[in-house]
Formats: C-alpha cells, sequence, structure tokens
C-alpha cells in the first residue's frame, strides 16, 4: 500500500522540526565542549560543577513541567521560537560568568531554556509526524545526536585556534537566534479539535468532549412555533383491534421531561472522569518506561568508559571506545528506527529493542576481552536507539487535548531517569564494583521488555 501523499508544507515543517532538534543538540554541545575552560575561568571545582550541574537539570523539568501546559495552550509552534531563543541567549550566560554564584545562575537559565524546547520541540514532532501517517520521530532525536556532534566538531575547532569562549558562545547565540526565527514560519500549526456537536467540558483540569443529545420530540420542527392542534384533553377515535367500534383515550403527556436529559448528563460524567483515570494511568506508564530506558541511557552515557576501563584494565584510549561503540550505534539505530517501527510497530521497537540492549549488558558484565565488551556497548546502544522516540509519540497520541501537557510530564520524568541512573551507580561503587552495579540498569530494561505493550497506539 502506498503512503499517503505529503503536502509541501508538511515536509517543509519537517525540515524545521529537524533543524530545531539539531540546534538544540548543538547548543547543548556548545555547553559541554567549554566546560573546561569555563570552570578555569570561575574557579568552579569538580564536585561544585556537579552540584550546579544538578541545579540546571532541576530548572530544566521545571521548563518541561510549565512548558506543556503552555503549549497546549498557546501552541508547539510559539512556544518552540520562545523556548529556542532563550536557550540561545541563555547559552551565554556560563561564558560570560565570573564566579560561582554567576555561573549557577546562568546554567539555571540555560537549564530552563533546555527543558522548555525539549518538550515544545517534541510535541512539535509528534504534530508533524500524524501529518505525515508513518513513523518518523526516531529520526528527530537522530539529528539532535547530529547537532550535538557539530557543536563539538565547532567547540573544539575555535579552541585550537585560540578564540575565546565568549566569542565563540556569542557568534553561536547569535546564529541560533537568527535561525530560530527563521524556522518558526515553517513549523506546523496546532490542530485544533474538531467541530461537530461536541462541546468542550473539564473535568480534573483535563478536557472532555461531550456530545449533545437531541431532546426534541420526534416530528417536531424546532424551527417553527411551538403549538399543539388539539388541546391536552381532547379525545381522538381510537381503533381497536378486531372490532369496527371506535374508543376514544385522551393522550398523555410527559410532566418530567428533564430526568432523562439529566441521567443523560450524569452518565457522561461518569464516562468522562473513567477516560480521564484511564489517560492518566497511562501516561504514568509511558513515564515509568521512559525511566528507565533513559536510566540505562545514562549510565551507559556516563559510565561505559569508566567500566571498561576498570573491569579490563583498558588503556584510557581504548575505554574511550566504549562510549564510541554505543553512541554510534545510538546514532545509527535511531535513523533506522523509523522504518522498524513503520513495517512492525511500536511495541515491538520497545520490547525487542529492550531485549537486544539486555544482552548486550550482560556480555558487558561477563566479557573477560575488549572486542566482546565493546561488542556489548554497541548492543545496549543499538537496543536503547528507538524506545524513547516511540514513548514519546505514544504520549503525544493519546486523544487528549492536552497532549504537550501529556508529553511533559512523560518527558521530565524520563530525564529524571536519565539523572538518576549515573548517580545510583556512582553511590553502589562505594560498595560492589562498577560492573556488578550495572545490574541496575539491566533489570530496568528487562522490565520495559515485559510492560512493552504501552506503547501501542491509543485506540
Amino acid at each position: 500500500m502506498s503512503s499517503p501523499t505529503v503536502d509541501r508544507s508538511t515536509r517543509v515543517a519537517r525540515f524545521a522540526v529537524f533543524t530545531v532538534f539539531a540546534l538544540s543538540g548543538f547548543l547543548l554541545a556548545m555547553w559541554v565542549v567549554h566546560i573546561p575552560v569555563i570552570t578555569d575561568r570561575t574557579g568552579v571545582t569538580k564536585s561544585t560543577l556537579g552540584m550546579f550541574i544538578l541545579l540546571m537539570a532541576g530548572a530544566g523539568i521545571v521548563g518541561m513541567r510549565l512548558a506543556g501546559p503552555l503549549a497546549d495552550r498557546f501552541g508547539s509552534t510559539t512556544l518552540v521560537g520562545a523556548a529556542a531563543c532563550t536557550a540561545s541567549v541563555a547559552v551565554l550566560g556560563p561564558g560570560f560568568a565570573t564566579g560561582p554564584v554567576t555561573l549557577a545562575l546562568a546554567l539555571i537559565c540555560f537549564g530552563f531554556g533546555n527543558g522548555a524546547l525539549d518538550v515544545s520541540m517534541n510535541t512539535q514532532a509528534v504534530h508533524v509526524e500524524r501529518a505525515y501517517h508513518r513513523p518518523i520521530m526516531a529520526a528527530f532525536h537522530a539529528l539532535f545526536s547530529g547537532g550535538g556532534l557539530l557543536g563539538s566538531l565547532v567547540g573544539a575547532a575555535t579552541l585550537r585556534v585560540g578564540w575565546d569562549v565568549r566569542l565563540t558562545l556569542t557568534l553561536a547565540a547569535i546564529g541560533c537566534v537568527a535561525l530560530t526565527l527563521a524556522l518558526v514560519p515553517r513549523l506546523l500549526r496546532d490542530a485544533t479539535p474538531e467541530a461537530g456537536t461536541a462541546d468542550a467540558a473539564t473535568h480534573g483540569g483535563q478536557a472532555v468532549h461531550v456530545t449533545k443529545h437531541d431532546t426534541t420530540p420526534p416530528g417536531h420542527d424546532p424551527a417553527l412555533p411551538d403549538h399543539n392542534p388539539a388541546p391536552p384533553d381532547a379525545a381522538l377515535p381510537l381503533h381497536t383491534a378486531g372490532s369496527p367500534q371506535h374508543a376514544t383515550a385522551p393522550i398523555e403527556y410527559d410532566t418530567a421531561p428533564t430526568a432523562q436529559p439529566e441521567r443523560d448528563a450524569a452518565a457522561l460524567a461518569t464516562i468522562a472522569r473513567a477516560e480521564v483515570r484511564d489517560r492518566s494511568r497511562k501516561v504514568m506508564a509511558l513515564a515509568a518506561i521512559a525511566f528507565a530506558l533513559l536510566l540505562a541511557e545514562g549510565v551507559a552515557a556516563d559510565w561505559s568508559t569508566l567500566q571498561m576501563r576498570e573491569h579490563l584494565g583498558a588503556d584510557a584510549a581504548t575505554a574511550a571506545l566504549a562510549f564510541g561503540a554505543f553512541s554510534t550505534t545510538m546514532t545509527v539505530g535511531r535513523l533506522a528506527t523509523d522504518r522498524v517501527s513503520g513495517a512492525f510497530g511500536p511495541v515491538a521497537v520497545v520490547r525487542y529493542g529492550a531485549l537486544i540492549a539486555a544482552i548486550g549488558l550482560a556480555l558487558i558484565m561477563m566479557s573477560p576481552w575488549i572486542a566482546l565488551t565493546l561488542l556489548g556497548w554497541a548492543m545496549a546502544g543499538l537496543g536503547l536507539s528507538g524506545g524513547v522516540p516511540q514513548i514519546f509519540t505514544a504520549a503525544g497520541n493519546l486523544g487528549s487535548a492536552t497532549a504537550a501537557t501529556d508529553m511533559s510530564r512523560v518527558f521530565s520524568v524520563g530525564y529524571l531517569g536519565l539523572l538518576a541512573g549515573p548517580t545510583v551507580i556512582g553511590w553502589l561503587t562505594a560498595v560492589v564494583p562498577l560492573t556488578t552495579a550495572m545490574v541496575v540498569p539491566l533489570i530496568a530494561i528487562l522490565l520495559c521488555c515485559r510492560y512493552s505493550g504501552v506503547a501501542a497506539p491509543a485506540k
């Protein structure tokens, strides 16, 4: 079966959202590659920097939670522009910080802008994917990785030629703001709820559509004056079965016309409350899967190199290949995920991807050889690459008028997993070897495999 035709405006919007994802990755990389220079300028120690990064992450979660309702109210297009410009300007802060206090404030602003941008651009990506009628979400996330790679290369190049960090970040901010202003008019406008006989009601902060029921008596034209050609007590001929005789009987009228509509309204309210509860449970389940997947991803990003160095005694250059193997297959996997999801469905992507990642982690924990360990990290990256985009797509397509809010909840809980994973592993290394601590992400991934059905599209 051929794919539905996609109009030019939707294709342009897809390219624009690709660019926004790349811009987000680029801005994050511009901060990361300049961390050594910035810490030297501000006199911040590694332990203090760790606290500041947690502050940045906390501000990011606040930005995510606020961005969802704002996107529902004003549209994701508007919020993408505001958040991208905020993050672009905020990236200047760390470069111009002169001490610990100003650096902390700068990172809070940057984290807030990044959090809001994460939710708004993913919401916009859901709109574009819906217009394409096929999976394309994973490709957006691959462009985020591509933007990070570009930012790291640009930052490395400017540092090599001796540019001041303030000059580099200023040019980056100006370029990203200009690019954002050019992209926003090309994004898709948020779809409005279908018009018809549905009236919007609210319950528990969620929008509920209640269908009007026609209570007009049969045969009555509401456009005509309300009259009755015969008085209520008129006797009309009534033919009785099997008898030629005529009988007369008075017409009886219902004296309680509002009882049935009241019962209908109560039933509809009950149904609406049940739908809200079901949607809330689905959002919580999706958030739990996102938490587990991103926990494993965070562990791989922060501990893969140290794990191979500690477990196998590899030198620093060789140990760095562990993260390289993971990130390479992560990017390649995200580029291929959309086709796999289109062919086999999102549940299969989450389930079998988690299984592949679990096998990879098991190899890492048991491997006595560098090559096998690298294969394990490559499998982990490939298996984890497609799961999170499927969860975000599912959250954005629950059929709710608050899709962006649903996504912000899932995204913020998942982001907590990204932070919690490396932290938990760090605590565990005080009592067990690092490789043994890898059992935490392994269990998390196996649970994702078991409950992958939550990624099924809403009916």
